[in-house]
């Protein structure tokens, strides 16, 4: 489960490093996901109410996922700060950064709590729930909110395990809660027949167990940077919150998507046609989480090579790092492209056994997937900004894709049929991708051997 041998982000090969880095950090990525798609697969089988009470956990899923935005708010953007200020030689500030994130995200994680507590009802009505879905969308919600603060430390602290080259660490870390929560789901949802609230307090419970392990992780480890309390600095604050803008609002802003995407199948659809293709969004988004959250992944576990590196001035091996990145994205789009093709009947059957929703299903996650092999462009321009400092582009390139993406999920349905609302996917992930590649290729490039060539010259946020 951990790693064997420390990597050298400043002087091991490009390709076998971020290999050794990024597969972990796709596997604690993907075995994450399992919270939710294991929650869901148990919610579903549930005898009688299977069905609608997917669709609650479906239309909780969204704003449970706007939650876990402020931990990539905090978690990536104070990464790649620690990564340089590693790679530059200076300890103190790494830790300094490490320990102000602890406190932004327990700071966060409690007024969240507060927040969507006192809002969730409202919440649930807005984002499409129906009477026959209601009651177990705010069944689950209300439970998993009492976990907020757990939820965000695990995700947002491990990124410093992993941008230390520690992915191993990460993936244990992960893994310790999703485990948990596969043995606890079954047990309390049908052993002590608690339904739809066992799920959620397997959640909260597992969560609870990750957040402690990384934060004790970061205390007793022997890493380059540890977790140690120290004075907190508003203007590193600022920093952190100012570089993670970008990956909060492109995980927060799908999360809105999704949203909108259940409001507008249930509006179109009509009462009967709406829960079910809110029921079909539910398993199509357990699906998409499965190519995302690994992509993510591959480029969050590379984001303190290129940090490093950039701190420490070997542009030739940021730009190693860019392109090795980007092929092992585009490696990884292309299998789940056939995965897509060939295996959606076989995911479809985990969630439900109803006919009827496996036959409308299956094409649905088809058509949604269509544009995969485009994903790994935009992953890697948007997440490889981020990590260089470079956020206007991120922002810029992912606010574009959203655009596209809302405009296609309001006019596809109303000119065509309610389910062409998913192919609103595919058009953004082509048109996006080739706006951010075009982007990325004529600035990044430039800006890197404007800075080999001066030394005295630095990146600095565009």
């Amino acid at each position: 489960m951990f790693q064997k041998r420390e990597n050298n982000l400043g002087q091991d090969k490009i390709l076998p490093l971020v290999l050794r880095l990024v597969v972990p950090t796709m596997l604690a990525q993907f075995v994450n996901v399992l919270y939710s798609v294991v929650d869901r697969m148990f919610i579903g089988h549930i005898s009688g109410i299977g069905t609608d009470a997917l669709a609650g956990v479906g239309i909780c899923s969204p704003i449970i996922a706007v939650l876990y935005a402020f931990s990539y708010l905090i978690g990536q953007g104070g990464t790649p700060v620690m990564a340089m200020a590693l790679g530059a030689g200076n300890f103190p500030k790494a830790e300094t950064v490490i320990a102000n994130s602890l406190r932004l995200l327990i700071g966060i994680g409690l007024s969240l709590t507060v927040v969507f507590w006192l809002l969730r009802k409202q919440l649930l009505w807005w984002f499409g729930a129906s009477t026959a879905i209601y009651p177990y969308a705010l069944e689950f919600l209300s439970i998993y909110l009492c976990g907020t603060v757990f939820a965000l430390l695990s995700g947002g602290m491990n990124s410093f395990l992993i941008a230390q080259g520690h992915a191993g660490i990460g993936v244990g870390t992960v893994l310790m809660g999703t485990v948990l929560n596969i043995i606890l789901d079954p047990i309390l949802i049908f052993g002590a027949h608690l339904g739809v609230a066992g799920a959620a307090i397997a959640t909260v419970i597992s969560q609870a167990v990750s957040a402690t392990f990384a934060i004790a992780c970061l205390c007793q480890l022997p890493l380059a940077a540890r977790l140690h309390w120290r004075k907190i600095d508003w203007h590193l604050c600022q920093k952190i919150v100012r570089l993670g803008l970008a990956p909060f609002l492109t995980y927060a802003l799908d999360s809105g998507l999704l949203i909108l995407l259940n409001t507008v199948l249930q509006r179109t659809g009509g009462p009967k046609n709406g829960n079910v293709l809110v029921t079909c969004a539910t398993i199509i988004q357990s699906y998409m989480l499965l190519i995302t959250s690994p992509l993510s992944g591959i480029t969050m576990g590379s984001q303190g090579i290129v940090s490093f590196n950039l701190g420490a001035r070997e542009y030739g091996r940021v730009k190693r790092t860019l392109w090795s990145v980007f092929f092992v994205c585009l490696t990884f789009c292309s299998l789940m492209l056939l995965f897509s093709l060939f295996a959606t009947p076989l995911f479809v059957h985990l969630f439900t056994s109803d006919t009827t929703l496996i036959e409308r299903a299956v094409p649905y996650i088809k058509l949604y997937s269509a544009g995969v092999l485009f994903m790994a462009v935009q992953w890697t321009v948007t997440d490889m900004s981020i990590a260089m400092e470079q956020t206007r582009i991120a922002l810029i390139c992912s606010l574009f894709r959203k655009e596209l993406y809302v405009l296609g999920v309001l006019l596809l349905p109303v000119l065509f049929q309610p389910y062409m609302a998913f192919a609103a996917q595919p058009i953004c992930d082509v048109v996006a991708a080739i706006f951010s590649g075009v982007i990325f290729l004529q600035i990044v490039p430039r800006l890197l051997n404007s800075a080999d060539k001066n030394p005295t010259i630095q990146t600095k946020v565009v």
